[in-house]
């Protein structure tokens, strides 16, 4: 959860009391004061699918917190596919792909993505998190480097975590701090540079270009998250990578399919024989039950329409556009974005947390992101734009920032 840790307890006896790996639970009271501020903003029960406008707590609310970009959950087709897996092969596999596991829909999903991205061959995970842990842990060995990002996700930390080998982080987005980096290493040693297409909860795109061009000059192979990218950047949605042309050069490429392909899971793509040796190292692959029937074929479905529809594509971008356009008129900070992610950086936790309650309380649905999530003193909102937005829609929400704006005074360096 991200809010800000509690100290820990020391393992140690304490006023007569045997220390627990609990004790640590007992003592964790920060949620508990958000919830008596009324300003505790997870874990909200959403009663509907979906969509841009949901239901939470019997009441209509407008969805800018969704990470369906194309607005896929809820398509008839996507839909229709899931429940045909079902029909055919279950609700489950009940086993691990190199078991038991492995279906013609897993093998045509797989081929289908290599293709979409311009590689190989592709590898599917149960989930995106899996997928970056899975092929970090199992690549990178003893006496090898990560040199990755600052922003990068938590399971890619935890991939590096995982791993044998030793974890270097660059400066955001900072090519000059990335060479330096790379240049710090022992000469010869094998490294990977990691990086995401589209960051998460900043929205700003990595300069691509120079990461391959300073990666292979020092030798160093290149993997790319694309989870916030697929659907959205790149001929046809195809990604970050094949926006800038450089599938060439890219060494692995990872995404989701929470995102933009309305299901649940995650891949890799690389060559052939990398995909090999995922496909029997990466244990998160080995050990895991197989990504279900239903999220498999609703993923055929999603990748089918975002064929046969690409005029969602570019709905997606006309509302990105129009918002990020509308907020940064009324004066808001929305950072370094040039995405459907789009953050109002409000800066201090609390007040972000408060800004948050108030647009709840309009009927408008975004997500702060506090600490550990952003840096200190980074809170903020974070909107995610999708392909059914209409511009009514985002005309009312910025209204209701206006209005939170003015009541907290966030404008007022802008009056």
């Amino acid at each position: 959860m991200p809010v800000q840790p509690e100290p820990t307890i020391a393992a140690s006896h304490v006023n007569g009391h045997r220390a627990s790996v609990l004790d640590k639970c007992t003592a964790f009271t920060r949620a508990d004061e958000l919830k008596a501020q009324g300003i505790y903003p997870y874990l909200r029960i959403i009663e509907t699918g979906q969509a841009t406008e949901v239901v939470v707590g019997g009441r209509p609310m407008l969805m800018l917190g969704s990470n369906s970009y194309l607005e896929l959950t809820s398509h008839p087709h996507v839909k229709a596919r899931a429940i045909e897996a079902i029909q055919q092969y279950g609700t489950g596999c009940a086993g691990s792909r190199v078991l038991n596991g492995t279906l013609p829909i897993h093998i045509e999903l797989e081929q289908r993505l290599a293709k979409l991205v311009g590689k190989e061959a592709a590898l599917v995970f149960p989930t995106g998190f899996q997928a970056n842990q899975g092929a970090i842990s199992s690549l990178v060995e003893r006496g090898e480097h990560i040199v990755a990002d600052k922003y990068i996700h938590a399971c890619i930390l935890d991939g590096a975590g995982l791993s044998s080998g030793r974890l270097h982080r660059y400066n955001h987005n900072d090519m000059d701090d990335l060479e330096a980096t790379l240049a710090g290493l022992p000469a010869g040693a094998p490294s990977l540079v990691i990086t995401e297409g589209v960051f998460s909860m900043e929205g700003d795109v990595c300069n691509l270009p120079e990461i391959v061009r300073i990666a292979k000059a020092y030798g160093a192979q290149v993997m790319l998250d694309d989870a916030h990218g697929l659907g959205v950047f790149g001929p046809g949605g195809s990604g970050t990578v094949a926006h800038f042309g450089l599938t060439n050069e890219v060494d692995l490429i990872m995404g989701t399919f929470s995102k933009s392909l309305g299901a649940i899971g995650g891949f890799i793509a690389s060559t052939e024989r990398t995909i090999n040796y995922l496909m029997h190292h990466a244990r998160p692959f080995l050990f895991s039950a197989s990504a279900s029937p239903a999220s498999v074929g609703a993923v055929l479905g999603a990748l089918e329409v975002m064929e046969a529809e690409p005029e969602r594509i570019e709905r997606l971008w006309e509302n990105t556009r129009f918002l990020k356009q509308g907020l940064m008129d009324l004066g808001f900070d929305t950072g370094a974005s040039a995405s459907p992610v789009i953050p109002v950086v409000i800066g201090d936790f609390e007040r972000c947390l408060q800004a948050w309650r108030l647009l709840q309380d309009q009927g408008i649905f975004v997500n702060p992101v506090v600490p550990p999530g952003v840096p200190p003193h980074r809170s903020l909102l974070r909107i995610s734009v999708t392909a059914g937005h209409t511009h009514d829609q985002l005309t009312h929400a910025l209204q209701g920032f206006e209005a939170v704006g003015h009541q907290l005074h966030l404008l007022d360096r802008h009056a």
